[in-house]
């Protein structure tokens, strides 16, 4: 095997896709796992997080982040809220924001 470098801006655009999805998911599975924990504010931000993430999830991750939207606006006593795209650049640094809420 060699080594694989991220060269076309299409390469670098899905790699920076899958690297914010996947610090998304890891994110919300945290604050799925401490749920009873945490306050109704962090637990609406994860449904917003989680449908920030709906117009970069592919198939069926993408009927689940709807899925899993709703159930912390749920937990959280919110309404259900519609999505705006944001950038990867700003949805990163929610994430970040968030992981720090979380743990």
């Amino acid at each position: 095997m060699g080594v694989h470098r991220v060269t076309s801006e299409a390469a670098k655009a899905y790699a920076a896709r899958e690297r914010v999805l996947g610090a998304g998911i890891t994110v919300l599975g945290l604050a799925a796992e401490k749920a009873s924990k945490l306050d109704k504010a962090t637990l609406e931000k994860c449904g917003d997080i989680a449908a920030k993430l709906l117009p970069y999830s592919p198939g069926y991750a993408g009927k689940l982040m709807l899925v899993s939207a709703r159930l912390f606006w749920a937990l959280a006593g919110a309404e259900e809220k519609e999505a705006k795209v944001v950038s990867l650049e700003d949805l990163e640094k929610e994430i970040e924001e968030l992981k720090k809420a979380v743990e």
